[in-house]
């Protein structure tokens, strides 16, 4: 099955029409997120939303540690999870835009590792799996897709790693590598971590550069993220926020044995694993900064960090012909989700629409047809989906056309 690209025109979305903030309804969000706290649904959060650049709302609420009672501020960190996935497409992009490497390059180009790469072709009447060459190679396009075939997780023997975070990426890769396709490259969609992971390889191999320090140098500093990190430095640690979980009713910190990155107030000492696929720490401001570049085209404070051409086909639909996305009513693009179709928009989300969500509820959005950017950061509890979307919902239901 063959993957289409729907530029964002053919899905009705138009440039975007004049518009206002209503200050009345854009008031309203403070206190129904300070309620999400209150009422022990969330420990706390930091809601920021941008209209055509300018910023109309950004306020914390609650806890950045529940346990602790310490407040949430606005330059609260958090574990952004899989919002890093974006960002990893950026950097795989600038390579792009270089000539360093093609969305239609094999995989085996850049890490030999992957070469002879075999797939599951069923299992026999014992039990045994059945393995067959797939009908062509993987490309660095399958895997900003999720429709590569690699699995999700790491396998057992290194099942851990997204706790201990115990060897470097290389190594990991490596594993990865010999692991069976799970379907034909381009046929199915499979939201894959190992995926990712493998592009923040190729990030190295095809730089020269770690994983951590290539973000840092090409993206990070040139968008003046200067909070945004993989392994955090220790004066950043303070400003961290635990992660939570509900135990016996009430918030806890989460269990570090089953949680990504292990203890969040540990700070990740001693790893060793870079983790492209959820590893990045950041704030609201910070992100904003990520997705104000892409709103405007790759430009930032006059600046180019990315063509417009390499925007125009991040955002555009690449597996419209396949199940695919989390939220019901949308596709995916070059690790951005988009939406596509009218159920994607029951949460007030335009056609077109992209943005990409973190484990522990995080999530960012731009919605270009409307001129807003939001980023909503929370770390975990019971209520951190619903807020998330009362969010959404109550950002663009304040935008008078």
């Amino acid at each position: 099955m063959r993957l289409h690209l729907i530029p964002v025109v053919a899905l009705g979305l138009a440039a975007a029409e004049p518009s206002k903030i209503d200050p009345e309804r854009i008031a309203r969000i403070a206190p129904r997120m300070k309620a999400f706290a209150d009422q022990g649904r969330v420990a706390g959060t930091v809601t920021l939303l941008a209209h055509q650049g300018k910023i109309a709302h950004f306020e914390a609420s609650g806890l950045q540690d529940a346990l602790s009672s310490k407040p949430m501020a606005k330059n609260s960190m958090f574990q952004i999870m899989s919002m890093t996935k974006p960002m990893v497409a950026t950097a795989i992009m600038i390579l792009a835009d270089e000539g360093k490497l093609a969305l239609v390059d094999p995989v085996e180009k850049h890490l030999p590792e992957f070469r002879g790469l075999m797939m599951v072709a069923g299992r026999d009447a014992g039990g045994s799996m059945q393995l067959a060459k797939p009908s062509r190679l993987i490309t660095v396009r399958d895997l900003l897709t999720h429709t590569s075939g690699l699995p999700s997780q790491p396998p057992a023997g290194i099942a851990e790693l997204p706790q201990k975070m115990d060897i470097p990426l290389a190594q990991a890769v490596l594993i990865f590598s010999q692991l069976p396709l799970q379907f034909e490259p381009g046929s199915k969609w499979l939201y894959s971590n190992n995926g990712i992971a493998t592009l923040g390889r190729i990030i190295e191999v095809v730089s020269g550069q770690p994983f951590e320090s290539f973000m840092a140098e090409r993206l990070w500093k040139p968008l003046g993220m200067g909070d945004t990190f993989i392994f955090a430095p220790e004066d950043r640690h303070p400003r961290i926020c635990a992660v939570h979980a509900t135990r016996d009713g009430k918030l806890a910190h989460a269990d570090p044995k089953t949680t990504l990155g292990g203890d969040a107030l540990n700070y990740r000492r001693g790893a060793k694993y870079s983790a492209p696929e959820w590893g990045a720490y950041s704030t609201a401001q910070d992100l904003l900064a990520f997705y104000e570049m892409t709103r405007n085209w790759g430009i930032h404070n006059g600046r180019r960090i990315l063509s417009k051409s390499a925007i125009e086909v991040m955002t555009a639909i690449h597996t419209a012909d396949i199940q695919s996305g989390h939220m019901g009513g949308t596709s995916f693009g070059l690790a951005w989700e988009v939406v596509k179709e009218n159920s994607g928009m029951l949460n007030y989300l335009s056609k077109g629409t992209y943005g990409h969500g973190g484990a522990f509820g995080t999530h960012g959005w731009i919605d270009r047809k409307r001129g807003l950017t939001g980023v909503y950061l929370v770390q975990g509890g019971p209520g951190a989906t619903d807020a998330k979307y009362a969010f959404m919902r109550m950002a663009t239901a304040s935008v008078v056309e």
